[in-house]
């Protein structure tokens, strides 16, 4: 039975409120006058297909949303953040990043569809018992991140651009406005799949490890709908194991020994080498070699773990925390170290490195745009999509309509 003008009305008005847009922005998306908008949401005026097919991207929702009587669709998910996080699912910058990302996300996997990409399908998933200790997180982490690197054969360098990586795996991931205390997010639903969402406003350094945090819980923590990172949940178990999944999948054990062994630094006091020969029957024949290390040429320097974390593309407290946890340094060695960190920035500023280098230059751009904008244009090629539906994949993108048009028109 479909439903009445007045409650399509109604469920029109709470899509645009929970997203943060108002009648005058929603009355742009459609170009009408915004008292039309009012019209519509009180149910005195009927709202085209076009109409609500363009709402339903601006809101972030599907169309079954919106005019099923019992959609079979997904929690609304910014219901599902307030269940996670209300101070921050009340935000208005939140809300309105995350509505106009899941949109562009959904959009996405309305064109994979089309296009018949899969999603997903090879992404593993890791099942743990839920962490009962610091340790056991710790190790659930390490020994993921071991795997994935194996699994994606990346050896010991350093990863290349993490949005870009994640993507390659099936799970959208984008840079968004969101206060500074949330590093991101993790957001799964069937409409639009499984979405990284991190900080853009955060040091480039910050944010390879935010990606690789929230991929984390992409690959051990998929069951949850929602999980958002802050400075209020990070001793929480769960957000521990994907710390810790971070620090070892950026920066991986073997890479950072093989590192210090090249400075010959974090080296023992004393060395003894036994050349093995198989004619020697007398073990006082054997051939041995004894060589004693000054300490203070052994010791890691800030120097050492600056250089650490331009190669491997982390901050700088990242690679000390690493050493540590890996024993090549001990506590106190840790801490003199976190003093020296600004001595570390010191040296790179000379050379325009360390986050200096404006982000446009380096990596992580806006990868989940450039993906549906290349499914859009592919999809016109194939005649999957209309000129109508380019100008409203144009609208949730952000993108001119006739740009959008004209690169598809030439593909």
């Amino acid at each position: 039975m479909p439903l009445s003008q007045t409650i399509i009305g109604q469920r029109l008005r709470d899509a645009r409120k929970n997203c943060g847009v108002t009648q005058e922005q929603a009355a742009a998306a459609l170009g009408i006058p915004r008292t039309a908008v009012v019209n519509i949401e009180s149910g005195e005026r009927a709202v085209s297909t076009l109409e609500i097919s363009r709402l339903a991207r601006l809101y972030g929702r599907s169309i079954a949303e919106l005019l099923l009587e019992s959609p079979a669709a997904d929690d609304d998910i910014l219901v599902v953040l307030h269940r996670v996080d209300e101070a921050f699912a009340e935000d208005p910058v939140v809300r309105k990043e995350v509505s106009s990302h899941v949109a562009i996300c959904r959009e996405g996997m309305e064109l994979k569809k089309l296009l018949g990409i899969s999603s997903e399908e090879g992404l593993p998933e890791y099942h743990f018992s839920a962490p009962q200790t610091t340790m056991d997180a710790i190790e659930q982490g390490n020994l993921v991140a071991t795997e994935e690197r194996r699994r994606l054969s990346l050896g010991t360098s350093a990863l290349p651009d993490l949005a870009k990586l994640i993507a390659a795996q099936g799970v959208w991931a984008a840079k968004v406005t969101l206060p500074d205390e949330m590093s991101g997010m993790f957001l799964r639903q069937a409409s639009f799949g499984m979405a990284v969402l991190i900080n853009e406003n955060h040091p480039l350094s910050r944010r390879r490890f935010s990606f690789a945090h929230e991929y984390g819980h992409a690959l051990m923590d998929r069951q949850a709908t929602a999980s958002v990172t802050t400075d209020k949940n990070r001793k929480d178990f769960v957000e521990v194991r994907a710390n810790a999944f971070a620090a070892a999948f950026l920066l991986p054990a073997e890479g950072v020994a093989a590192f210090l062994r090249n400075r010959r630094k974090a080296m023992p006091n004393r060395e003894e080498q036994i050349v093995y020969d198989p004619l020697t029957k007398n073990p006082k024949d054997r051939v041995e070699a004894k060589s004693r290390n000054v300490a203070s040429y052994t010791k890691v320097t800030y120097q050492d773990v600056a250089y650490l974390s331009l190669l491997y593309g982390t901050s700088y407290q990242a690679a000390c925390y690493r050493l540590n946890s890996l024993r090549f340094i001990n506590k106190q060695d840790l801490d003199e170290l976190l003093e020296k960190e600004a001595y570390a920035r010191d040296a790179f500023q000379i050379l325009d490195l360390y986050d200096n280098v404006p982000d446009d230059q380096r990596e992580d751009e806006d990868v989940l745009r450039l993906q549906v904008l290349e499914f859009a244009i592919e999809a016109f090629r194939r005649e999957e999509v209309s000129q109508g539906r380019l100008r409203d994949i144009s609208t949730v993108l952000g993108v001119p309509a006739a740009k959008l048009l004209q690169l598809a028109e030439v593909a």
